[in-house]
């Protein structure tokens, strides 16, 4: 009932986006099955990146690695700009009026950040690439998917472009795997994030 409850809310969430904002700018429109495809998608998400964390996984990803400390590289501003305006259970309050078209453009900036982190990393230095990658490589399917197949910015407009996120990996296969670790719990943290915004916008409280 709950993934039920999940996917609607996703789905008029994705139908609203394809209406025209208040910016006065067209944005593109999904079709019944696209909505449905792209709601699947985003709670696939979520849920890969929950299992990518649990014991069995974590035990690949983040061999060797004792903290748990989670860290939020990318540069998108998704908690303040998809902040409700009113307090919403223990989302982040915000003075401003809500953007729709701020927070959609965040939530598309970090999923060029993280695609491009996720892509960097299966391609640097690995421990063990050979159980690694295989983890991964689903979680950067999913976000490429999202970016190609969900339309989420006007027409014309590009989603912010990918950082240089290369950089991040060295030679070091430890280090590699210790920066992966923070990222990948701050990533499911930003993912709950991201649905959160995705329930606000679909209720429409915003409008009232």
């Amino acid at each position: 009932m709950a993934i039920f409850n999940f996917y609607f809310a996703s789905c008029v969430l994705l139908l609203t986006l394809s209406w025209r904002t208040s910016t006065g700018l067209p944005v593109c429109t999904l079709s019944e099955d696209q909505c449905e495809h792209c709601s699947s998608l985003f709670n696939s998400l979520l849920l890969n990146v929950k299992d990518l964390l649990n014991k069995n996984n974590s035990a690949v990803l983040c061999y060797g690695i004792s903290s748990d400390r989670a860290v939020v590289k990318s540069k998108a501003d998704t908690v303040l700009a998809c902040a409700p305006t009113q307090s919403s259970g223990c989302m982040m309050q915000r003075n401003s009026p809500f953007s729709e078209l701020e927070c959609r453009r965040n939530i598309m900036k970090d999923l060029a950040h993280y695609a491009a982190a996720f892509e960097s990393y299966i391609n640097s230095s690995l421990r063990c690439p050979e159980k690694e990658i295989p983890l991964l490589k689903p979680t950067l399917g999913i976000i490429q998917s999202l970016r190609k197949d969900c339309c989420l910015m006007p027409n014309g407009e590009r989603d912010s472009s990918e950082e240089d996120v290369a950089q991040m990996w060295g030679n070091d296969t430890f280090n590699n795997r210790q920066e992966m670790c923070k990222m990948m719990r701050g990533f499911y943290v930003r993912v709950i994030t991201i649905n959160r915004a995705m329930g606000y916008i679909s209720s429409g409280e915003h409008r009232m």
